[in-house]
This record gives structure tokens, C-alpha cells and sequence, in this order.
């Protein structure tokens, strides 16, 4: 307790009830949470079986355990802690008999989900152009967040008929196939509390103590499901903060928090503002950024490390000459032994933003990570094994089915496997149960029924598929991973003599490894956990490299470095937003979180100009810049006046020694020739101590900073 500040102390040592904890961004909120719970165990007596903690991510969960562990030694056996659908995946597995689905059920990833719309699309006969599957999708994800059931969906639009239409398919796939999404998880753990009383008191009385990470992120489905938890017993623990909501688009509602004090009247609310991440300009700026939004609880970030460097501001003349500074700038650090290279994050707000950045890491040949890029998971080899063990763990998953029914090529072809699907609805079976009977010999009629070739080819995968089956219990997730690769060869299949191959055969040796570490536990608990990693999970950990990442998944993390890019209107804030009021207030909080993932040093970048539909025009600064204080700022640009007061207007340079007379003589996308690099762009030009810095980029030697008085450049006419 003596290395808590007093905040801590008050929140970790808080009584009983409802208690909101609001965590400022640094401010050692997971300490609070791993030192609660100790606290509750440790000083109070609460039993480790009657304490539930949730969170977003398996990476905090482990990390919360860990520290608990620490603290607590073996003393915290029996403690509920995991993700909202880790937990709820074993509530509803524990009472599937209450449930329209049995307790071997399987989830279906991103993918999985939008080619079920897609076959539904297609089996209503709907223009998928005009009703696009990812669109659809969201929408019914959206109905689940709030629990809306296919027969609750609202109608107003014809365009509505159609989602609920779809909805309806959908969710009835779904459960013919034994499968939930991971909406459904939070749906269907929301709906088992509130339409079965005895179940939801057996909870509700078991969990004492409640404790919740990233309140803010909760959905309507999340909230429900806390307060038929807490129900009984009423001690929520919650910790969060609504200005780093930026989850809005899958469901998360900021407003949960009044919702909390609204509900619990009596709870105890305590701030967290002390920061151990940034420095002080650092916090300085994100505050002057965000207490420009409405309808917040203010909170006076502060630190003891220090007032720090002032945050760069850069205009740079496009998006290219951006990822060149950026470049230009890592390398000058990393060879000035100032940062280490994994000190670095490039952040953005859309993923198409990163083509560019990697353009510029490449040609300088410089490493770097893309965080939530082709996620391990989404890897097409690594989808099918996990297709295959999916398919033994549950026979009914007709998604698995038709992905490995023919991989490697075994003969069922597209004829095959349509006769296959129409057969099994008119005898009232999932696919997978027709080709399981086929396989074991109890499906003789199914034979009888098929044409003579189809019967034959699909009981060979059969058979194959009932010798899983029937060892899935006596093997470990790695042996059955093992005898399903020996038996349908499929190293040979994927090694086909190319790098490609090896390097798919390493991605499966990777998934193996992983399977290695469940030895001990089953192949539902493998599944499972591959199923809901999400791509903060899949960060690799000590790789020093820079990150490029969205700001959206830089949530909870941190860097000592950090360039936020692209900050121009219609980017940040997008240009979807600017109509609806919500929506730029979570612009503003995107931007928010952005800043303040940065410990040390921190860039904020626009561009002058940018392509649009292949042809370059102006582009304005972010509005949200005009609200950063000028003292707190280096480098900034006075080439915009866009508003009264803004931080670009020229009039508020006159007394800045960063404002000088001279003027450079070399513009970007200027052509000049040296006597030695050859042809070359200008990128880039500054003013330093009166000598004109010049940012070169020459064809046959790449990127070069040089003093224009000494480099003797020829402008090209």
C-alpha cells in the first residue's frame, strides 16, 4: 500500500457497494485493480470463488493474474478472471441445457460470420450489391449488442425488413451448425440471467465481490449482464474512463457510466489523475484536446516526471513527404543512440493510411511491425487446421465443413457438396452429421439416398472424420492436431516447393506449438481461447522494431516515441463524422487516446496537400490542433489562418522565436541535381539557426539531409 498514491489508496480500500473508479490514461489502474482484489482477499476475507473480474483483452487478463499471483501466492485459487466472453463461454456451457444450442457449441470468427451472411444473401436472392454482407452484419451485431432477438428488430425501413429477413436466416445457420458468435456469447448469457431467475440468483449470490476493467467500453449486453450479476450482493467495482471511449462503432456506450451512478445512487466515485506514463506537456495537451467535449467528469492529469520537451507539430507538403520525415526521423534517433527502434510508434487513423509508411520503411530498409494487419489467426493455412479440429470438437459446424471438405482435393467438388447440403435439409441434419453417419457405417439409408460417386467420396472424409471424433477425447489439442495433418497429408499439400509453402508449413508448426501449451486441458478450452484472441493479443512482445498501428489499437498501450499522422480534417476527424455531433466528440476521443499513449516525445503531423481520386488538392489541418496552447508546441506551421485563435494563424507567431524571416529557397517536389547523388526531389526544407536544411530524396542513394549553403544543388528547369 506505501507505494500507492492516495487516490489509489482510497479507491483500492474503498468499502462496500457500487464504487466508480474513473482512471485517467497512465494512471495505474491495473495496480488498483490487482491491489483491490488482493485487498478483498487479503484484508477483508473474501473468498478467491466469490470474486469476479472482467475484462477486454486475454493480454490484461494475464497480466491482472499475474500480478495477482505475485501478490497472493497460491491464495488466489478459485478467482473469476478472464474476458466478458471468456466468462461468459463458461456460464453458458455450464447451462446449455437451458439454452438452443448444446455445450460443445463452436464460435465463429470475423471471417466465419460475413460468409454465413453471404450464403444467406444468396439463399434469399438478395442483390448483394445493394445489401453488401458486411453491412448487413453490422447491423445485426448492433441488434445483439442491445438485445434485440431476430423476432424484437425493429421495422421502419424497407431496408430494415431485409436486415431482419437476414437476421432470422442467419441466427437459425447459426444454431443448425451448433455455433455462436461472439455477440451471441453476451446475447445469450444476457437472456439465460433474465429468463431464468433461479439461474441468475445461483450467480448473482455466488459473486460477492464484481470488479470490471475499461468500463467504458461496455456495451448495453455487457451493462445488462453486471447488473444481473450484481444483483444480489451489489458491490460493483468499476474502473474506466469515458474519455477514452473510442468504441462506439461495435457498440460500446460512454453513457454506461451515468448510467452506473444513475443505477447505484449511493456509489462512491474517485479519480485517478496522477500519471506514471507522460510528461507534463505531454498531459497538457491532451487535456487542452479533450475538455473541449461536453458532458464529461474533468480530470487534471498531472505527473511528477516532469515538464519534458515540447510536442512537434509539422506541416509536411503530401502524405509521401510525411512517411519520409517519420523515416528520416527514426533513423537520426536510432543512430544518435537516443531510442532504441522499438521505441517507436507510427499511429493513423485508418488502416489505409499505412501503405504509404510502409513504402518509406521499405525503401529505407528499416524493420517495422503492422499491428492488426493479416492477424496469424486469419492466415489461410492456419484457418484450416483450426477448421479441421472445429469440425471434430463439433460435426454440426457446417462452416468448417465446406472449408476442409475438399482441402487437400479429395474429389468433392461443388456438385457434390451442393447435393450434400440439399439432401441434409430434407432428412433434418446438418451436413457434417450426414457425412459422420456415412463415415461410421450408422448411415446406410443416407447411401441408399445419395448418387452412387457422392455417396462414396463423402463417406471416405467420413471415416476419416469419425476416427477424429471418436479419439478427440483421448488425445491432447496437439496429438489430434498431428493425426489430422498425417492422415490427410497436408504438408505435402502445402509444401508445394515454394518459400510460400515452407513458410505456410512454419505458420502450422507455429499453431502446433501453441497446442503444445494445453497439454493438460482440452481441446474446447484451445478453441475457444484461439477463438476470442483479439489483435492486441497477437502484439509480439520484445520485438524492437517500430509499430505502425491505428490509434483504435493503440488503446493501452505505450511508447516513449509516438507520431500521430494524418491529422487533417476529413481524416481525424473523419469525414463520416462531421454530421453527427456523437460522432466528433469520439474523434476528439480517438485523438485523445492517441497522445496520450506517448511517454517522452510526441509528433503531430498534417499534410498540405493529398490525393483524392488520384488528383492533389489542399487539405486543412485538424480543427481539433486549434485547441493545443502555443507554449506548448515546437515546429509548428503558420502556413493556415483557418479560424480565430487557431493555432495557425500567423499573428499569434510575431513574438515565437520559431517564427524566422529567411525564407527557404528550396520547395518540396522541387527537381535538383547534385555533383556527386545525382537527380533529385526536394521532400523537405526548414529553416535552422539562419541555414536552410534541406530533405533530399536521390534516386540512386535514397534519402539525404543536407545544409543547402554547402551542398552546391542545382535547381533543374
Amino acid at each position: 500500500m506505501r507505494e500507492l498514491n492516495p487516490q489509489q489508496q482510497q479507491a483500492v480500500t474503498a468499502g462496500t457497494g457500487a464504487i466508480l473508479v474513473l482512471a485517467g490514461p497512465g494512471s495505474g489502474k491495473t495496480r488498483v485493480l490487482t491491489q483491490r482484489i488482493a485487498y478483498l482477499i487479503g484484508n477483508m476475507g473474501v473468498r478467491p470463488y466469490h470474486i469476479l473480474a472482467v475484462t477486454f483483452t486475454n493480454k490484461a487478463a494475464r497480466e491482472m493474474d499475474e500480478r495477482i499471483g505475485d501478490l497472493l501466492g497460491e491464495r488466489n485459487r478459485g478467482l473469476t478472471l478472464g474476458t466478458f466472453h471468456s466468462t461468459c463461454g463458461r456460464i453458458l456451457r455450464r447451462e446449455a441445457q437451458y439454452l438452443p444450442f448444446d455445450q460443445n457449441y463452436v464460435i465463429y470468427d470475423a471471417d466465419d460470420q460475413i460468409r454465413v451472411v453471404k450464403q444467406v444473401v444468396k439463399d434469399l436472392n438478395l442483390n448483394d450489391k445493394l445489401y453488401r454482407p458486411h453491412g448487413l452484419h453490422a447491423s445485426i451485431s448492433n441488434a445483439k449488442n442491445e438485445l434485440l432477438l431476430p423476432d424484437d428488430f425493429p421495422v421502419q425501413t424497407y431496408r430494415d425488413e431485409v436486415v431482419k429477413r437476414v437476421y432470422e436466416r442467419y441466427q437459425k445457420t447459426l444454431l443448425a451448425s451448433n455455433a455462436l458468435d461472439f455477440d451471441d456469447m453476451l446475447l445469450w448469457t444476457a437472456y439465460l440471467l433474465d429468463q431464468m431467475p433461479a439461474v441468475r440468483e445461483r450467480y448473482a449470490r455466488r459473486f460477492e465481490h464484481i470488479l470490471v476493467d475499461e468500463f467504458q467500453d461496455t456495451n448495453m449486453a455487457q451493462y445488462t449482464l453486471l447488473k444481473h450479476l450484481a444483483s444480489f450482493h451489489r458491490n460493483i467495482f468499476v474502473v474506466g474512463d469515458a474519455d477514452q471511449s473510442i468504441y462506439r462503432w461495435r457498440g460500446a456506450d460512454y453513457r454506461n457510466v451515468l448510467r452506473f451512478e444513475e443505477d447505484y445512487p449511493d456509489s462512491q466515485v474517485i479519480l485517478l489523475e496522477q500519471n506514471y506514463r507522460s510528461t507534463q506537456t505531454i498531459l497538457d495537451t491532451a487535456m487542452a484536446v479533450i475538455d473541449q467535449n461536453p458532458t464529461r467528469t474533468p480530470k487534471k492529469l498531472f505527473t511528477e516526471r516532469g515538464k519534458g520537451q515540447k510536442i512537434t507539430l509539422r506541416e509536411l507538403y503530401d502524405d509521401r513527404e510525411m512517411a519520409s520525415f517519420i523515416v528520416g526521423q527514426i533513423a537520426k534517433d536510432i543512430a544518435a543512440q537516443k531510442n532504441q527502434p522499438g521505441d517507436f510508434a507510427v499511429m493513423y487513423r485508418t488502416n489505409a493510411q499505412s501503405r504509404i509508411l510502409e513504402e518509406a520503411f521499405l525503401a529505407a530498409y528499416l524493420p517495422y511491425k503492422l499491428v492488426g494487419a493479416q492477424r496469424f489467426y486469419g492466415r489461410r493455412e492456419v484457418k484450416d487446421v483450426i477448421a479441421y479440429l472445429r469440425l471434430v470438437y463439433n460435426p454440426r459446424d457446417e462452416i468448417s465443413l465446406m472449408r476442409v471438405i475438399n482441402i487437400p482435393r479429395r474429389g468433392i467438388g461443388d456438385k457434390s457438396i451442393l447435393t450434400l447440403r440439399t439432401y441434409a435439409q430434407q432428412v433434418n441434419l446438418s451436413s457434417g452429421e450426414v457425412v459422420l453417419q456415412l463415415g461410421n457405417g450408422t448411415g446406410t439409408e443416407h447411401g441408399d439416398a445419395l448418387p452412387n460417386r457422392v455417396a462414396a467420396t463423402l463417406a471416405g472424409f467420413g471415416r476419416l472424420l469419425s476416427s477424429w471424433h471418436t479419439q478427440k477425447d483421448e488425445l491432447s489439442p496437439m496429438g489430434l492436431m498431428d493425426l489430422i495433418l498425417g492422415d490427410v497429408e497436408y504438408r505435402t499439400y502445402l509444401e508445394d516447393g515454394t518459400e510460400e509453402g515452407k513458410e505456410r508449413w512454419e505458420n502450422v508448426m507455429e499453431l502446433r506449438r501453441l497446442a503444445s501449451e494445453y497439454q493438460e486441458r482440452s481441446l474446447e478450452a484451445f478453441l475457444e481461447n484461439i477463438a476470442l484472441v483479439s489483435d492486441q493479443d497477437t502484439i509480439e512482445a520484445g520485438s524492437n522494431v517500430p509499430t505502425l498501428l491505428t490509434l483504435h489499437a493503440a488503446k493501452g498501450l505505450e511508447f516513449p516515441v509516438v507520431f500521430i499522422v494524418g491529422l487533417n480534417d476529413g481524416t481525424l476527424p473523419h469525414i463520416r463524422s462531421f454530421e453527427d455531433p456523437e460522432a466528433m466528440h469520439e474523434e476528439r476521443r480517438l485523438l485523445y487516446v492517441g497522445i496520450t499513449r506517448a511517454e517522452d516525445q510526441l509528433y503531430l503531423l498534417h499534410a498540405l496537400n493529398r490525393f483524392n481520386y488520384g488528383y492533389m488538392e489542399p487539405a486543412d489541418p485538424s480543427r481539433y490542433l486549434d485547441d493545443i496552447p502555443l507554449e506548448l508546441v515546437s515546429g509548428a506551421s503558420a502556413r493556415h489562418s483557418p479560424s480565430t485563435d487557431a493555432i495557425f494563424r500567423p499573428e499569434r507567431w510575431n513574438d515565437s522565436a520559431e517564427l524566422r524571416e529567411v525564407e527557404p529557397k528550396y520547395h518540396p517536389g522541387m527537381n535538383i541535381i547534385h555533383a556527386a547523388w545525382g537527380d533529385g526531389m526536394v521532400l523537405n526544407s526548414k529553416i535552422e539557426d539562419d541555414e536552410e536544411i534541406v530533405d533530399i530524396f536521390f534516386e540512386g542513394v535514397g534519402l539525404k539531409r543536407v545544409v543547402a549553403s554547402l551542398a552546391h544543388l542545382e535547381v533543374k528547369s
